[in-house]
């Protein structure tokens, strides 16, 4: 009997630890440094440290999509009444200065960004000093990325959800 249980506790604690460690918890990385992946791991959003004081973005981040080479530039703005965090996503846009007709014709997404805690609260995507969302929400992103130019062969094959979920805090 002694054995018994012994090689019970024995094989449960094998089994724990053939799990996969646990990523730098969320809180511990500031929303500049974190990184983020959808459930499919086809694609992965990665924040970026803005480089200007005068920026009108409180976010940067890139939208890599795994498994190819296309990458898409995304910014954070904060917009009033209501106040909201306002997201958008292109690729490649003209450098310099650009028509109206040619951001449109790069924009793949536009809309909220939400970031999530940790029990699933809810809110405006905070800037990047502040702790990293749990998981980030950008919704329409799959349905918009599905209708856009960088969809079919050699590019996007995989809708990604609209909810990514936080991978790892960036160096």
């Amino acid at each position: 009997m002694l054995l018994r249980a012994t090689g019970t506790v024995g094989a449960s604690l094998a089994f724990l630890l053939s799990l996969p460690m646990a990523a730098v918890g969320a809180p511990d990385c500031n929303q500049a440094r974190a990184v983020y992946a959808d459930r499919d791991g086809a694609y992965e959003l990665r924040f970026k440290p803005i480089a200007s004081e005068a920026a009108s973005a409180s976010n940067l981040f890139a939208l890599k999509i795994l498994k190819s080479s296309l990458e898409l530039d995304g910014y954070v703005m904060p917009s009033e009444d209501p106040t909201r965090a306002a997201g958008i996503l292109m690729f490649q846009c003209p450098d310099g200065d650009a028509t109206g007709a040619d951001l449109d014709a790069c924009t793949i997404w536009q809309g909220p960004v939400y970031g999530l805690d940790a029990e699933g609260k809810i809110d405006n995507l905070q800037p990047e000093a502040a702790v990293a969302a749990d998981e980030i929400l950008l919704p329409g992103l799959g349905p918009a990325i599905r209708q856009s130019k960088i969809w079919g062969n050699d590019k996007a094959t995989v809708a990604p959800w609209d909810l990514l979920t936080f991978k790892e805090c960036a160096k």
